[in-house]
């Protein structure tokens, strides 16, 4: 092709809708109206949707501007780059290059945005899916895949793959979905998984052992999260993949299935972790692959680098082995923590005295505390400890059994709460958007550039929001919150599902409202580099989950984080080039100075 370049024409189909639009893409292509040759048709196959056909497309980019659900994506890429293809999906479909190369008795990580390709990679590394190495309608066979990958280490794996030899068990990314087709109690699930005979064990230390007799349907996400992961590594297998162990767990849970992972490793065996938590995967991984690209276009894997360097890598947005630019800016942690109060007044209309809180049989004991303007207020603790039922008391969803929340004036809470559901939502997702501030769906704002166009919300403006998916449903959530003129801003686990970029583009966007508008946000988290990322305070919420949990007041985020991570027993420092919070590996020599000194989160 000329220019030494390939072409990669993607249409999203869900999203392309040629009855609303009649086919301006296929009417307006220079190419179309030569009459000679097409490079964009209807086909009657897929329901008179369009097909680009990229050898004649010359790229001019103008069925992707005509098009107005944004379904088009068309993107020039280096010739050299299409030997290194390894699976597409369809015609017009997203396209991955190269594979990540695991190693026995290491754990590789793998992290980049959300629909760059991670999931399938895995997938192809499990043997789940059989690489096309972009050929859709000639698809190889696996002597040829094989062949392509003469002389590399991926030879040997994907030949131990095709031939069966290969045994590998793999978590999966969605757990919420895989409820609906488990059936049973936890403890025969986990008796028919168990062949290494060590279940039993797993299951006294992830706490499972205590709902054994409970049905799997009527489990939390957490516990279905912990009863997966025990159940991979009860396998006796040679592969273990886990994508996104983190999600639905606190991090006290992140930490205890981190090292088990960690001391379940064996030397010939495979491990391989998808991970959005930055301080897991840090913890988890010997190497990382970053995946880059454009979601749902393309996505390319990158040479495995040692853990710290991919991470800071992936966070400065330059790799020096490909010699690539991933992201304009680099993301910094700030390298001090704060150690006062900010010089401003106090919100004059929200503080609380010592809160007594009963829901059932559980009680929640807060101390006193007040919010600043331009504060962020991070809240911390166990799953079932009562982070969430001290929101609701705060947004006065909750009444206190003892004590009060001091109204002094009227103000807005904008409130996203921990689960979200499609049917409190109606309309599409540009209608939600617009309702909730007219800004966020206005091109030019930055509303619309700094939070909805990095969240990607914009090219779901026509999609119903009944149609979305469970992360793109957080994503609406999280920018309709904080799109709302508010006066304090309320985020129950804003990171769920999010990517490490989303996570960080929530955290900016929440900085810069406070700071900004002179408000106020409460942010209950368990992800620890966000939290840190975002706030200026912490409440330690600590006790016996499901039963008692006492609330600290607001405390400087490094004395609230030493209470914190104390109860935990983990260790946190600085890494010296991005500021970003990474974990002492349990015993190493950091891990006994810290301790030994009472700092656990060093800077």
């Amino acid at each position: 092709m000329a220019g030494g370049a390939t072409r990669i024409a993607v249409i999203d189909y869900d999203s392309c809708k040629p009855t609303k639009c009649h086919h301006e893409c296929i009417v307006f292509c220079p190419i179309n109206r030569t009459g000679k040759t097409k490079a964009i048709e209807a086909k009657p196959e897929l329901k008179n949707k369009p097909v680009i056909y990229e050898d004649t497309c010359i790229g001019c980019g103008i069925c992707v501007r005509k098009c107005p659900f944004k379904a088009i994506s068309i993107v020039n890429l280096p010739s050299e780059l299409e030997e290194d293809a390894v699976h597409r999906y369809g015609v017009n479909g997203f396209k991955l290059y190269k594979l990540p190369v695991p190693k026995r008795g290491q754990v590789l990580g793998l992290i980049g945005k959300n629909g760059t390709g991670k999931t399938t990679a895995i997938k192809i590394l499990a043997g789940e899916i059989k690489p096309n190495l972009g050929r859709v309608e000639n698809p190889p066979d696996w002597d040829e895949i094989i062949r392509k990958f003469r002389g590399s280490e991926l030879q040997n794996y994907l030949k131990s793959i095709a031939d069966r030899k290969l045994r590998v068990a793999h978590k999966i990314q969605y757990v919420d979905l895989l409820a609906k087709y488990l059936k049973g109690t936890v403890g025969e699930l986990l008796e028919k998984a168990d062949e290494r005979g060590v279940a039993n064990e797993f299951a006294r230390e992830l706490g499972l052992d205590k709902i054994k007799d409970r049905s799997v349907k009527k489990i939390s996400g957490g516990e279905l999260q912990k009863l997966l992961i025990a159940a991979v590594l009860s396998k006796d297998a040679d592969v273990y993949i886990f994508d996104e162990p983190s999600s639905y767990l606190d991090v006290r849970e992140r930490i205890r299935v981190s090292k088990i992972i960690r001391r379940e490793m064996k030397e010939n065996k495979y491990y391989i972790v998808v991970e959005h938590d930055l301080a897991v995967l840090d913890y988890l991984s010997d190497n990382v692959s970053i995946i880059y690209g454009e979601p749902g276009v393309y996505g390319i894997v990158s040479v495995p680098y040692g853990v710290r360097n991919g991470i800071n890598y992936f966070l400065d947005g330059f790799l020096p082995t490909e010699n690539m630019r991933i992201r304009k800016e680099p993301i910094r942690f700030r390298a001090y923590t704060p150690t006062q109060e900010k010089e401003t007044k106090p919100i004059p209309y929200l503080e609380w005295s010592d809160l007594e809180v009963r829901r059932g049989s559980f009680r929640l004991l807060a101390e006193p505390g007040k919010i600043f303007k331009g504060e962020v207020i991070g809240i911390v603790g166990p799953n079932g400890i009562g982070k969430t039922t001290l929101v609701n008391t705060i947004a006065g969803k909750i009444k206190p059994s003892n004590g009060y929340v001091a109204v002094l004036g009227d103000y807005k809470i904008s409130y996203k709460p921990q689960y979200i559901k499609s049917e409190d939502y109606q309309g599409t997702v540009y209608d939600v958007l617009r309702n909730a501030n007219p800004q966020a769906v206005a091109p030019g704002s930055w509303l619309y550039i700094e939070l909805v166009k990095k969240l990607r919300l914009d090219r779901l403006f026509d999609r119903q929001v009944s149609d979305l998916s469970g992360g793109e449903l957080q994503k609406l959530a999280v920018a309709q919150t904080l799109a709302m003129e508010a006066d304090i801003y309320l985020l129950d686990e804003p990171s769920a599902y999010l990517d490490v970029e989303e996570r960080l583009t929530v955290a900016k966007t929440i900085r810069r409202l406070t700071e900004t508008r002179e408000v106020a946000a409460f942010v209950v988290e368990h992800d620890v580099v966000l939290e840190d990322y975002v706030s200026d305070k912490l409440i330690v919420i600590l006790g016996e989950p499901g039963y008692e949990g006492r609330a600290s007041q607001p405390l400087p985020l490094r004395e609230g984080m030493n209470m914190f991570l104390r109860d935990l027993g983990v260790t946190f420092r600085r890494d010296p080039d991005t500021g970003r919070p990474r974990v002492n590996k349990e015993g190493s020599y950091l891990d006994r100075m810290q301790k030994a000194k009472g700092e656990y989160y060093y800077e």
